[in-house]
């Protein structure tokens, strides 16, 4: 402890000679290694606030408890410092930093624009400057197919032809002599199988000029980035010239391209009715990974979406996953729209916004939408991010080894014999000691095991909430000899975790001593997500984002929600019996029948007269009756009918 308070007294000493200048800071570990890279307008300022332990972010203090050493660059402006923290972060991959979860490659797009002839390609490489790339896609066939259609509207020659590779090191080996190269080739070169086909425009053997060649460059990268309008309209009147002209094989095949390009947005969807471009991204967040999807929409259109895993979820705050992934994705694509629709604005939006229109030309908002069809579709990019989530976690099996490795930590964290196999967890639900009842959940090997949850109905008199009775009353009928004996209750518990603090703990423990039962316990409470342990009058803190904190927060969640169902189940039940008792004419085979057609009682109140009366066996003035008098009951109480705002 004293070692680590030394070592962040020298990093205070050391912190207050930096600069005020704005720059990148570099966070490094014992070794040397880079733990996280950040930016900022004032360098001494930021880092002050690390060393100070200011920063109210939950990661501060695990990274400066691995924090031996630091480095820092100054630069003109925070906008310099924006594109030198992007790229320290590609370079060296910082752990604290938000990175793609397996920082696989992602298919592109590229049109190699510093060529005289660009030509198109599929890759995976690292960028390389003088091309332009579009994506990333989804995956291999989505971008293939994408260059296969452009191609047909448009042609292009492909990076893998071998007759545009010798024109190419021709131009590239005479560079100056580029007019004497085309005429070479238009007098010795062979055209490509592609020229034949009308994928090829031809350069290989002089069939076009770079002034034209450019022109059809521009076509499709106008496609690539979903603007088709111009192109379309383009279109329409060379076939119309064709036509007067009678020209009717040129007419033909301009049709043939614009049949390419309408069967192109055919497949893809209307979302927004003015002609917008945006992108919108989706974010789902676990304790320790986080989904995102992001939709591209050109001109109203969904043209492309695409789906990434990040190695940060719930342990960093929003606005800094949002900002770190937007460094990330737009670091790797020119496709830059003019609205960029977020679930919350990063911190250093502006700066942000200032870099994306610089890479766009032209002015970028980031928004956050809070309705209309923007919000929709922003909430249906959320929904596919969750998807994407839970089909990465299936497939790489990535929710076993996070549940394996959080067994493990709570082994060692509550210094528990053996990791905790099975997990019971307890919590009560009541309303002024009315209705209330206890939930018992169940977590074997790390995963709900709903056929062992149960539910008991407090039997103790209670005149108000007593959170500590109904506990004791719950764990001795759970823990009762001929319970512990019974199959069906399962074995005994490797861990019992209490939705609570000190006082739940304690009730509990007195009640094991009663029934002379030796269970490793525990209390979580809300307000820190501490866990209260029997051993210790200082809490176990388990570290913000890791495993072990997901799953008893899971597990308390789940006996909450549990808990909760099954107290509102008795309460609407208790308020159905009580308020159809009065009414005259409603005996129990009505009610049980009343009770059939309307499960709850917020749905009983906002049924017609027309739909009471439509239940078997209630007549027309037997359900004027009900209707009238649930109708004054509701006005009494100031409650709605609208089951929906119950």
């Amino acid at each position: 402890m004293a070692e680590g308070l030394g070592k962040l007294a020298s990093l205070k000493e050391q912190v207050d000679n930096v600069p005020t200048e704005p720059g990148c800071y570099l966070w490094k570990g014992e070794s040397g290694e880079i733990l996280y890279v950040g930016k900022a307008k004032n360098l001494r300022a930021r880092m002050r606030q690390y060393v100070n332990l200011e920063d109210e972010r939950a990661k501060i203090p695990l990274l400066m408890a691995e924090v031996a050493s630091f480095d820092y660059i100054t630069v003109a402006s925070e906008h310099e410092a924006l594109l030198l923290e992007m790229n320290l972060i590609q370079k060296h991959h910082p752990r604290y930093n938000v990175s793609y979860m397996d920082d696989k490659s992602y298919p592109f797009i590229a049109v190699t624009e510093g060529d005289v002839f660009p030509a198109i390609k599929y890759t995976r490489e690292k960028h390389k400057p003088h091309t332009r790339y579009f994506g990333p896609y989804t995956d291999a066939r989505s971008a293939r197919a994408a260059i296969d259609v452009v191609r047909k509207v448009c042609p292009l020659c492909v990076a893998t032809c071998a007759e545009w590779k010798r024109l190419k090191r021709r131009l590239d080996a005479h560079p100056e002599d580029a007019d004497v190269v085309e005429l070479a080739m238009a007098a010795t070169g062979r055209p490509c199988f592609d020229f034949h086909v009308g994928r090829g425009p031809g350069p290989c053997a002089g069939e076009i000029s770079p002034e034209a060649y450019a022109e059809n460059v521009a076509v499709v990268e106008g496609l690539l980035t979903g603007r088709r309008a111009k192109l379309k309209a383009a279109l329409a009147e060379e076939i119309s010239e064709a036509a007067d002209s009678l020209d009717f094989e040129r007419a033909a095949r301009y049709k043939r391209r614009l049949d390419a390009v309408n069967g192109l947005e055919d497949r893809q969807q209307v979302i927004l009715g003015e002609r917008v471009d945006a992108d919108l991204v989706g974010i789902f967040r676990e304790e320790t990974i986080c989904g995102v999807c992001v939709f591209a929409v050109r001109e109203g259109r969904v043209v492309r979406s695409v789906e990434f895993v990040l190695n940060k979820g719930l342990d960093i705050a929003e606005d800094e996953l949002v900002s770190g992934f937007l460094k990330r994705y737009y670091a790797q694509t020119s496709d830059v729209p003019h609205a960029v629709e977020l679930p919350c604005l990063p911190a250093d939006s502006e700066a942000l916004g200032a870099w994306l229109a610089e890479k766009r030309g032209g002015s970028v908002e980031l928004h956050v939408p809070k309705r209309g069809a923007r919000r929709k579709l922003l909430d249906t990019a959320e929904r596919n991010a969750r998807h994407y989530l839970m089909r990465h976690e299936l497939k790489t099996g990535y929710e076993d080894e996070r549940t394996n490795r959080a067994l493990l930590e709570l082994e060692s964290a509550l210094a528990l014999p053996a990791p905790p196999l099975r997990m019971e967890c307890f919590d009560i639900s009541t309303i002024h000691g009315k209705h209330t009842v206890a939930s018992m959940v169940v977590f074997t090997n790390g995963k709900p095991d709903k056929s062992q949850y149960r539910r008991f109905k407090i039997r103790t008199p209670l005149t108000e909430a007593n959170d500590f009775l109904s506990m004791s009353e719950a764990l001795a009928r759970r823990y009762a000899p001929e319970r512990m004996a019974d199959e069906r209750f399962g074995r005994r518990p490797d861990l019992l975790v209490l939705d609570g603090g000190k006082p739940q703990l304690t009730a509990a423990l007195n009640q094991l001593a009663d029934l002379e039962l030796d269970v490793p316990v525990c209390g979580l409470a809300k307000a820190d997500e501490e866990l209260i342990v029997p051993w210790d009058d200082m809490p176990v803190v388990l570290p913000n984002g890791s495993a072990s904190l997901y799953l008893v927060k899971r597990l308390r969640d789940e006996a909450h929600r549990f808990a909760i169902t099954f107290h509102r189940e008795l309460r609407d039940k208790a308020m159905t019996v009580s308020i159809l008792d009065e009414i005259e004419g409603v005996g129990p085979k009505r009610k049980k029948a009343l009770r059939r057609a309307f499960p709850s009682m917020a749905k009983l109140r906002a049924a017609s007269e027309a739909e009471i009366a439509a239940v078997p066996g209630i007549p027309a003035a037997v359900a004027r009756e009900i209707h009238e008098t649930l109708a004054a009951w509701s006005a009494e109480l100031g409650k709605p009918t609208n089951p929906t705002e119950e």
